[in-house]
């Protein structure tokens, strides 16, 4: 009998594979090495191949796709519930193939090698600032035992920690201690340096990117989160409307609902957490933005009076978030039309010249 839906149960060394005739029935149960994955995956007529999206089923789909079957990716949360009895791995693959037959399961699309080149990038970006930022509490910790208390941010504390070695006359530290915080003062000033670097790549692909340039005209949205979006998000149209792009983020309430009662919650928080992340502090910048207009005595209006009147009712915090989900949605627009830019004058987008 032919195979219709084949699930994978994706892992490191082992694939477990289940397969579905048009009826639904199981037909094929089959664990499979990693080296010959891909073999036998080549000798199974084409069908829909089913995952769960986590780590290196972009890959496989690509080449899955390129032996003529048809691939889908399923999150792992909507998997979950289709586990019967026990866990185990052919229940997972079982499980993947009856999600996969949900007309109503949202599926994630595969991305293209570009896009997770570039998403690695970012990746690696967060990885050095963690360590910069381990770093930084770790000498400021040290200090602090000697009564030296260095300011936060990463270039005082690297100018500082610079003056505080490089000064004979200071009698604070010790000569055995300079030579330690010398090595963590060097391992700091090369994580800088790499973070600079990425930053150049990242500003690089940007500025050539046309759709980085139409993302970055709206307020609140900069090279970070333009790219990070050209990465993640992938096809724009697979949206119904930017509300559905908010949600897809996270950026929405969470509904707690019964009785013909409606309970609205804190935003669901669901989606990338770096996106989501990016969008909520380029938020901040534009509501604290607004609220420096708003001292200086300037007339406010549009988008702008929209703001400072949410900052005024709800607070800075519940203000930037409703920013960033403004920003969400306006930037579904200009992802869905290719000619459409950010206008400042109070509409959404208007056509570019």
């Amino acid at each position: 009998m032919k195979i219709t839906t084949l699930g994978i149960d994706l892992a490191k060394s082992v694939f477990h594979l289940v397969g579905l005739d048009e009826k639904g029935h199981n037909i094929m149960k089959k664990k499979v090495s990693r080296k010959d994955l891909a073999s036998t995956i080549q000798n199974i007529p084409p069908c829909r191949i089913a995952m769960e999206a986590c780590g290196s089923a972009s890959f496989w789909g690509r080449k899955f796709e390129t032996m003529g079957h048809t691939v889908i990716l399923i999150p792992p949360q909507y998997v979950k519930p289709f586990v019967r009895t026990n866990k185990n791995d052919w229940q997972d693959a079982g499980a993947i193939c009856e999600a996969s037959l949900r007309p109503s399961i949202p599926t994630v699309p595969i991305k293209t090698e570009e896009s997770q080149d570039l998403q690695s990038l970012h990746r690696a970006r967060q990885l050095l600032i963690e360590f910069r930022t381990a770093t930084i509490n770790h000498v400021r910790g040290i200090l602090a035992e000697y009564g030296i208390v260095l300011k936060v941010s990463a270039a005082k504390v690297e100018d500082e920690l610079t003056r505080l070695l490089n000064d004979p006359d200071d009698t604070r530290i010790s000569p055995f201690l300079k030579e330690t915080l010398h090595a963590m003062a060097t391992e700091l000033s090369g994580l800088c340096e790499k973070l600079e670097a990425y930053d150049r790549r990242i500003s690089a692909f940007a500025k050539k990117n046309p759709v980085c340039q139409r993302l970055m005209s709206v307020p609140g949205v900069g090279v970070l989160t333009a790219t990070v979006l050209i990465a993640i998000v992938g096809d724009p149209f697979r949206f119904k409307n930017g509300r559905h792009f908010a949600a897809y983020i996270g950026l929405v309430p969470r509904q707690h609902s019964s009785g013909g009662k409606n309970v609205l919650l804190g935003i669901s928080k669901r989606g990338d957490t770096y996106l989501r992340t990016l969008l909520i502090h380029g938020g901040r910048s534009v509501v604290r933005s607004v609220q420096n207009l708003a001292s200086g005595g300037q007339e406010l209006r549009g988008r702008n009076a929209w703001i400072s009147d949410v900052t005024l009712r709800r607070g800075y915090n519940r203000a930037a978030v409703a920013v960033a989900n403004k920003n969400a949605r306006v930037i579904w627009v200009l992802l869905t039309k290719n000619e459409a830019v950010y206008d400042p004058s109070g509409h959404n987008t208007k056509k570019a010249a």
